[in-house]
């Protein structure tokens, strides 16, 4: 399965939240554990209709990845930070998300940021660090769930 990455849309707003639910729900569980509590305090703010006003925020860059015209992950920084990187389970490994990560990070070295920054979950903390992140401080505790603040240099000073 092919994917070309894109720059999301509003109109992506659906897709993209329903990307997320997916992602988190079906692939997360080593964060929530399948706690019905946790996974619907993850999801809270996870709307279409917040997602739609997170693509419109002026310092956010979005992507959607896209196979064969369906939106199959999503992703978006503010400014240095990478705030969402979904994928949906079937695409997950096939290189789509670093394609994702990728795209942000071009973004933001053309915006003049030498590092991106994020919190990752355990289940994507593999994935991050294969693509040259690494630990940055000590994990958080958000949502009843455990973060790892991770960096990554993405240019020279």
């Amino acid at each position: 399965m092919t994917t070309r990455i894109r720059i999301a849309t509003p109109e992506d707003a659906d897709a993209a939240c329903e990307v997320v639910h997916r992602s988190i729900s079906e692939c997360c569980a080593a964060d929530h554990h399948n706690d019905p509590a946790l996974v619907q305090a993850w999801l809270h703010n996870k709307t279409p209709a917040n997602v739609r006003a997170w693509l419109n925020q002026q310092d956010a860059f979005s992507v959607v990845a896209e196979a064969e015209g369906v939106v199959v992950g999503f992703a978006m920084s503010l400014r240095d930070e990478v705030m969402l990187c979904y994928l949906i389970p079937e695409v997950r490994f096939t290189g789509a998300g670093k394609s994702m990560l990728h795209a942000m990070e071009a973004h933001a070295t053309q915006a003049g940021f030498t590092s991106l920054r994020l919190e990752s979950t355990r289940t994507a903390q593999a994935f991050y660090g294969r693509n040259g992140f690494s630990l940055s401080a000590p994990a958080i505790v958000a949502f009843g769930m455990e973060g790892q603040p991770m960096a990554k240099t993405i240019a020279a000073h």
